[in-house]
């Protein structure tokens, strides 16, 4: 994989991560909620008005541009399996932004996850 594929794979699985933790911004900050018939477009509309959902979301629009284009430079069967990667930037950035555990279970997923995308980016 040459320099510019693995920057534009490496770009679309931070972009996701990056949506991941804006939503999950979004809806701390709508705090907790049922959704039921008579309260889902009062919480909709004030999910929607979120900076940090918007702003997700924006993040997700771009990551599928980018991924395309990596598409077009690496064999999906690569590809995809870098965006095991989000989850662990996802977890250790869920640890430091919103105080989330990252016990030692998580810690050996997160290491097996590494060895695997190692592998596939060498193959």
């Amino acid at each position: 994989m040459n320099p510019i594929s693995l920057f534009c794979i490496l770009s679309g699985v931070a972009l996701n991560a990056c949506a991941q933790l804006l939503l999950k911004a979004g809806v701390n900050a709508v705090g907790h909620f049922e959704f039921t018939r008579a309260n889902i477009l009062p919480i909709g509309l004030k999910l929607a008005m979120q900076a940090p959902i918007i702003g997700g979301l924006a993040c997700y629009v771009i990551s599928v541009a980018v991924w395309i284009v990596g598409l077009s430079r690496v064999d999906v069967s690569i590809a995809y399996p870098m965006l095991s990667l989000g989850y662990v930037v996802n977890a250790f950035a869920a640890w430091y932004l919103f105080g989330e555990a990252l016990s030692l279970q998580r810690l050996i997923g997160i290491g097996i996850i590494l060895i695997g995308v190692f592998v596939l980016a060498r193959s």
